[in-house]
């Protein structure tokens, strides 16, 4: 069996969720993982326009194709600040829980509990891990810096893991980053976690948003062909602040400028206008694709049901040998 504190606390049979991974994991995405028994998460990114993702138009379409799924939704912390009734948005939509990574908070905690939803904290190290305990979250995820998109540069999973789940128990925690088959749910349930949150490996999947290009690129690539950096963040004028970056698979732009960033932003008149031709053509030697050092597990693109039933067989079987 895999029932675990979390799938009871969130009423889902799989502990398996959805990484709310902006401009990726829209309404159908997060339909489909809670169909198949997870918890599904919509990513509402940065809620600008220009990214073409997360405005409030987009994340209202998103909800409307999740329908009668229960789902959740997930944002940028630090972003959520500069549009906070976003926020509001989605609570009226019914989004449990609601997901933060990256910034502060505290300021949301409050409307959040006043709806009555659940919170999900992301941390990437020991100490974010023991401060969002004290807010009282719902669950907690420890990311390892093997995760694809944003994060730090500071430990792996596996340590990151049971450290966290020491400091933090009873609250439940999931881990995140470079889990992409049953194997990887099964080890991190040994570690104490109490579920996974899946991101590369349901990118490729049928529901997810992107191209089929795109997906077949990660279907095609290794961890070896990942680094973490900040140059796409530059080309798409997205201040992350310090210490993020962005694990994505290496390419032609990244080669020419990932440990040139000061110059990249002297020759952004240049290639802004260059970055959106790319992107308006598909031109995968430019355009950023997040991903994490498990996407070498990632060999196919089937509907994502699939894609949790066979984590789940898999996970099963190999917890009955223990």
């Amino acid at each position: 069996m895999l029932q675990t504190d979390f799938t009871r606390r969130f009423g889902v049979t799989l502990p398996i969720a959805l990484a709310p991974m902006g401009g990726v994991a829209g309404g159908a995405l997060a339909a489909a993982v809670a169909r198949a028994g997870g918890l599904g998460l919509i990513g509402c990114g940065y809620g600008e326009p220009r990214v073409g993702y997360g405005s409030p138009a987009w994340i209202a379409e998103q909800f409307d194709l999740a329908g009668d799924a229960p789902v959740g939704a997930g944002f940028i912390t630090w972003s959520l600040a500069r549009r906070p009734e976003l926020l509001d948005l989605v609570l009226a939509r019914g989004a449990d829980p609601i997901f933060l990574s990256f910034g502060d908070p505290r300021p949301f905690l409050p409307r959040i509990r006043a709806a009555g939803r659940r919170v999900i904290l992301q941390v990437t190290s020991l100490a974010e891990a023991v401060a969002a305990q004290g807010l009282g979250v719902d669950a907690i995820v420890a990311q390892g810096t093997e995760a694809g998109g944003h994060g730090t540069t500071g430990r792996a999973l596996f340590s990151l893991l049971p450290a966290v789940v020491d400091a933090v128990s009873p609250t439940p925690v999931l881990a995140a980053g470079g889990i992409a088959d049953g194997r990887g749910l099964a080890a991190a349930l040994t570690l104490g976690a109490q579920g996974v949150l899946l991101g590369t490996r349901l990118f490729a999947t049928t529901e997810a948003l992107g191209g089929a290009a795109l997906k077949q690129r990660l279907v095609a690539a290794t961890g070896d062909a990942t680094l973490r950096t900040q140059v796409f963040d530059i080309v798409r004028e997205l201040d992350w602040p310090a210490p993020y970056t962005g694990r994505a698979v290496a390419n032609d732009f990244s080669a020419r400028w990932h440990g040139r960033e000061e110059a990249l932003r002297a020759a952004l008149p240049q290639e802004l206008p260059r970055y959106a031709a790319a992107r308006a053509a598909g031109d995968l030697d430019t355009l950023v694709l997040f991903a994490g050092e498990g996407v070498d597990l990632v060999t196919d693109c089937p509907p994502a049901g699939e894609v949790i039933a066979r984590i789940a067989d898999t996970a099963r079987r190999l917890r009955a040998q223990q």
